[in-house]
Formats: C-alpha cells, sequence, structure tokens
C-alpha cells in the first residue's frame, strides 16, 4: 500500500501536482513513474519541469529515451524507459552520468528498469479509475510495493 496519493479531476490538477513536486526536488533525486499508457506521465513530468523552472515545452521522450533540460534550477533529465526491452540498455546511453550529474531524474515506466532504478528513488503511479470519471486520477507516492 502506497504512504500517500492525491487525487486530480483534471489534467490541470495533475500538472499542478507535478509542479508542486518539482519545485520541492533536490538535487541528485530519482523519480519513478509508472501508469497504464494515456495515464498521465507525461502530463505530471510538464508540470514537474515548470516546478523546477524549465520553459520549455514538455513531451515525451519515447523515441529518443530522454530529454534534457538544463535551464531551471536544476537540470531535469526526462526519461521515458518504455522503449527499452534490454535490462543493459538504460546504462548503455549513460544512465551512471545522468545520476551523478547533479540534477533530477525522473523516469517513465520505471518498473519495466526497476534493477536500475537507485534504492532511494520517490516512487509514483498514477491510476486511472473510470467509475469516477474519465479524468479522474490517483497518484500514489510509496515505496516499490506502492508499485
Amino acid at each position: 500500500m502506497s504512504e500517500k496519493f492525491w487525487e486530480s479531476f483534471s489534467e490541470e490538477e495533475t500538472e499542478a501536482l507535478g509542479e508542486r513536486l518539482g519545485r520541492e526536488a533536490r538535487a541528485g533525486q530519482v523519480y519513478g513513474l509508472d501508469g497504464d499508457l494515456g495515464a498521465g506521465k507525461t502530463v505530471l513530468a510538464r508540470g514537474f519541469a515548470k516546478g523546477l523552472g524549465v520553459s520549455e515545452r514538455i513531451t515525451s521522450p519515447t523515441f529518443t529515451i530522454v530529454h534534457e533540460y538544463r535551464e531551471g534550477r536544476l537540470p531535469f533529465f526526462h526519461f521515458d524507459v518504455y522503449r527499452l526491452t534490454q535490462e543493459d540498455a538504460l546504462w548503455d546511453i549513460g544512465w551512471e552520468e545522468y545520476l551523478e550529474a547533479g540534477g533530477v531524474c525522473l523516469v517513465e515506466w520505471a518498473a519495466q528498469r526497476r534493477e536500475c532504478m537507485p534504492e532511494d528513488t520517490v516512487w509514483l503511479r498514477i491510476r486511472k479509475d473510470p467509475e469516477r470519471g474519465e479524468d479522474y486520477r490517483r497518484i500514489e507516492w510509496g515505496g516499490e510495493e506502492a508499485l
């Protein structure tokens, strides 16, 4: 069971939560983000970047694996590891260097590369619940067991 959760009833609320988390983020933190397709992972990432002071347009790095943003108060490294099927693939693109770069890493689909995530990863899971409405999201914060 997760330690904490938030409820969102719109894309704007999900983005606002991401912004709050981004404002509170510290250098060296890794956020592991998981949820179904269309759950709002990139929406949360967009808000997160805004909270770090990034003004560039945030899109999912699905095909490039990582987007780097260095204009905010901390470097922001936004990963999407959905397409990485090999266990070593994240290491092959320089994962260790990103972890040591003094920025914040936010990794979409992080549970798929759980073996690469640091012990102190902040795990977030976004869940949809059609019974609560099309735009409803439950964002859970907790340890690996939350995933």
